[in-house]
């Protein structure tokens, strides 16, 4: 894997690669494609994401150029720092592309939840439900573990969605239960009417 311009360490997995370029394959005069891939903020203590296609001729001098078999990634210059040893992936609960990102943004320090069962969960949350919800511009956070019940926040794209209930029962809440069997319940503690999503709507009960 080689990079131009800036200096970048970013990895594509081959089912990563595989995918893009199906989907790739889809588009118009796919062949001039790249992947952008591109930091649009932060919340909730995690870089937020775009991924499209655009012509690899588009890029700027600053950009830094990701080759992987016949598949070239395009990080914007402004990115190149907060995606360095990153890595695209599938993700094993929804086939999706996911982004492994080692780095945080500035000043955003995680909460010390130190029993044994909450750090699992936080292993969950950090390898598998927060890169895969993180290409919509979510995240989940651990509030809390008590008595079999681990408290949730999410935030970003998922604070105030019409569909984080369903994104909690469906995708995190098995998750989590699969992998830590202490665990018998995930609750939802966000505050999702103060939520900036604008396809907010109230949870039916």
């Amino acid at each position: 894997m080689t990079t131009e311009a800036q200096e970048l360490t970013l990895e594509v997995t081959e089912a990563a690669r595989e995918a893009v370029l199906a989907l790739r394959a889809e588009e118009s005069e796919a062949e001039s494609l790249a992947l952008w891939l591109e930091v649009t903020g932060a919340a909730g203590g995690a870089y937020r994401y775009d991924l499209y296609f655009e012509a690899l001729a588009d890029r700027g001098p600053g950009d830094a150029v990701v080759s992987a078999g016949g598949l070239s990634l395009v990080i914007p210059e402004a990115s190149v720092a907060a995606l360095d040893g990153a890595t695209l992936d599938v993700s094993e609960l929804d086939g999706g592309l996911v982004l492994r990102n080692p780095n945080v943004p500035p000043g955003q320090a995680q909460g010390d939840l130190s029993s044994e069962a909450a750090q699992l969960v936080l292993r969950v949350l950090e390898e598998e439900i927060n890169p895969s919800i993180a290409m919509h511009g979510g995240r989940a956070d651990l509030v809390s573990v008590e008595d079999g019940v681990a408290y949730l926040r999410l935030s970003g794209g998922c604070q105030g969605c019409g569909l984080a209930s369903v994104t909690l029962s469906q995708g995190i809440e098995v998750a989590i239960k699969d992998a830590v069997p202490e665990i018998v319940s995930v609750v939802d503690v966000t505050d999702h009417a103060g939520g900036a999503n604008p396809y907010y709507e109230p949870a039916k009960k």
